[in-house]
Order: structure tokens, then sequence, then C-alpha cells
């Protein structure tokens, strides 16, 4: 006999805390803006020190650092980003990140803090009908106390042609 009014739930009580789970992205500046990349992709934060650079290297690529017995390439993202010059002070930080099965470093203004943010929080990037500049690595935009968030793919942004340089400089 089937009972009249009786509904299952459409998802369990689990499954909709699921569709909330929040991601945390690190945050960090550079210039006026702020930025934030996926912690998993963090090994660790470090004060900046002068790399030992690279001959013929391009801009971008600072040099190379020792870290613990691993030689790791540094990248400046102000550099990559076009983005006027910048000293480096007691504010700028290296982000050693884990990225396509390598260690690599970039250089940033400075680390803001840790957020946790939901897909729903994350509003698609505008696209751009522009040859002029990538904006594969943008993945979003989002909304936080300090103003826009601008998301970025580290994968994307630190693969392809560029990581390719990176091995050519190493090797």
């Amino acid at each position: 006999m089937q009972q009249q009014g009786y509904r299952a739930p459409s998802q369990s009580r689990d499954q909709r805390e699921l569709d909330v789970v929040k991601n945390e992205f690190l945050t960090f500046r550079l210039g006026a803006e702020s930025y934030g990349i996926e912690i998993l992709k963090v090994q660790e934060i470090r004060g900046y020190e002068a790399p030992t650079t690279i001959a013929n290297a391009p801009p971008f690529i600072k040099g190379v650092i020792n870290l613990r017995g691993v030689i790791v390439p540094i990248l400046d993202l102000r550099v990559k980003f076009r983005l006027p010059d910048s000293k480096y002070d007691e504010f700028t930080v290296v982000i050693i990140l884990n990225v396509a099965s390598r260690v690599v470093g970039v250089v940033v203004d400075s680390v803001s803090d840790v957020v946790s943010l939901s897909v729903d929080e994350v509003r698609a990037a505008p696209e751009f009908a522009s040859t002029t500049f990538d904006t594969r690595y943008i993945t979003g935009l989002a909304n936080v106390e300090e103003g826009m968030l601008i998301m970025l793919d580290i994968e994307k942004l630190l693969t392809g042609s560029d990581m390719a340089l990176v091995d050519s400089v190493m090797q």
C-alpha cells in the first residue's frame, strides 16, 4: 500500500552539505590587485631572497634558489603580467608551488590571507576578444571584503611555453 502525501527528499542532508563545500585559496597582491590560487598547490611561503640569475633567461625568470637540495626556478608574476616594476622589500615573498609535478617559486608583492569560497561565490571571468594578452589562466572573479579577487589557475599559468622556457634555462 502506497502512502499518500509522502515525498522522499531529493537529496540527503550529507549531499546538501557537500554542495556548499568551500575550497580554500591563498590570496596575494600584485600592485593594486588581489589574486587567489588553490591552497593545495602551495608548498610553502618564504621571504624573498635574491635568486642566482641564469644567463639569457627571459625577464620573468628571476633565477634559481636551492631549497633544501632542490633547485627551484623563481618566476616574477609582476613581470609575467607586465605590471610596473616593483621594489623588493620586507613584504615581498616567494610562494613555492607544486605545479605539474615540479616545484617552482613565484614572486609576489605580499601574501594576504587564506579565504574559503564555494563554487557559487566565484563568477566567470569576462571573455576578452583580444590576441594581445592571454586570459585562459583566469578562472573567475570573487567578491571578498577587501574587494575583487582574481582567481588564477596556476597550472595553466605556469605550464606550456613558459615552463618549456624554464626547462630550457634550467638545462
